[in-house]
């Protein structure tokens, strides 16, 4: 050790890559003076090879707040419902802090299943609580691939028994559906010329606001016969998504959500008359923030149409779930896993429903299909006798 003393302070001195380096230790003990020595060589070689101090691990609550969110609201900028949902997870991972106070490397799979425990405490749906762990799961592979932690992250795992949409409207609840949103569009309508001929209108010259009066009506219907998402439904602009006939998709919910869905004649009639003096880029504007409708838009019309046609209640996703299901008869899985937007093949057999009445036309197509090769095959016996 190149120690050596000035007064009663101990120095050291030594030569790295040829330049001579000396500094005062401020120690009076031989011993300590060696070690901060030794510190500051094992610094040098570190940084010569590329090593680097290990950076402290995050706490998970921190983790979520400063770089998790952050990444979300800008990689999901064009996606708010899918902001949403993550900050909604966020917010309950949060809650439980025997899980958010731990560092990342501290959360073992017993940890995981204590906030499982908590949530179940809580009486949420088996959906709102694997939301939370997908949402887990998802900060620990940013974790790992941003390098944040040099461990293995427990593994985490959704619970079973979750409900899924399975619900498919018969024809008949399409046409009831259908014909309650059209007569509440005509009494909009009716209203609202009233209103033009009222005194507000006609003396104080307070012209009232047109109101889209068959847009619950047209949204149905375009959702029934294209299966789109019903995001993707009231994103639709004339420009971008209306070509020749056909709805193109560009992007939405995963990477096979980019499609060409061609329209059926009561589409392109809808597309038509929505056409019609509309002065806006989107197919359904609305006075929202984004410039086009929401779900909670339609909200009080679907209720409202779903009590005057006597359907039992379903929300606006069902729509997906019976055209899909109304495709199955009749295309080619590849195609219709295609025309659903989704990149797992797996996914869109979740979304086919065949009824009771389905079933029992395939099987009696089969038992026909047998008749005809039993009643050859005796006719071949015969003939050979």
């Amino acid at each position: 050790m190149a120690v050596y003393k000035r007064g009663r302070v101990w120095w050291y001195r030594f030569v790295w890559n040829g330049e001579s380096i000396r500094e005062s230790t401020k120690q009076t003990n031989k011993r300590v003076a060696e070690q901060i020595e030794s510190a500051h060589k094992t610094s040098l070689a570190k940084g010569e090879v590329g090593i680097r101090d290990k950076k402290p691990v995050p706490v998970l609550a921190h983790f979520m707040e400063e770089d998790f969110l952050p990444f979300v609201r800008t990689t999901k900028a064009s996606k708010p419902n899918t902001v949403r949902f993550y900050k909604n997870s966020v917010a309950n991972l949060k809650a439980y802090s025997k899980l958010s106070g731990l560092r990342l490397d501290e959360i073992t799979a017993e940890h995981i299943t204590g906030f499982v425990a908590h949530r179940q405490t809580a009486k949420v749906q088996i959906s709102t609580l694997n939301a939370d762990l997908v949402t887990l799961r998802r900060l620990f592979h940013l974790a790992i691939e941003w390098g944040r932690v040099s461990t293995v992250l427990p593994r985490v795992r959704m619970l079973p028994g979750e409900n899924r949409r399975e619900r498919v409207l018969s024809p008949k609840e399409e046409q009831h559906y259908l014909a309650a949103a059209t007569d509440a569009g005509h009494q909009l309508s009716n209203a609202y010329r009233d209103a033009l001929q009222g005194i507000r209108a006609v003396k104080r010259g307070q012209t009232p606001r047109k109101p889209d009066a068959y847009l619950l009506r047209d949204a149905a219907t375009i959702l029934i016969d294209t299966g789109l998402r019903p995001d993707e439904c009231f994103r639709l602009k004339w420009a971008d998504n209306i070509r020749d006939g056909a709805i193109e998709i560009h992007s939405g919910k995963g990477r096979g959500s980019r499609r060409r869905i061609p329209a059926s004649q009561r589409v392109l009639s809808v597309l038509e008359m929505r056409r019609t003096g509309q002065v806006s880029e989107w197919i359904f504007p609305a006075p929202t923030k984004s410039g086009h409708v929401e779900a909670s838009t339609l909200k009080k019309q679907h209720a409202a149409a779903l009590k005057a046609s006597g359907v039992v209640p379903f929300v606006l996703y069902t729509f997906r779930h019976t055209c899909i299901t109304r495709w199955a008869k009749y295309m080619d899985p590849f195609t219709l896993h295609v025309l659903a937007g989704h990149t797992d093949m797996n996914t869109t057999k979740r979304y086919v429903h065949p009824s009771d009445e389905d079933i029992r036309e395939a099987m009696n197509r089969v038992d026909q299909h047998a008749s005809v090769a039993r009643a050859s095959q005796v006719g071949q016996v015969i003939h050979q006798a």
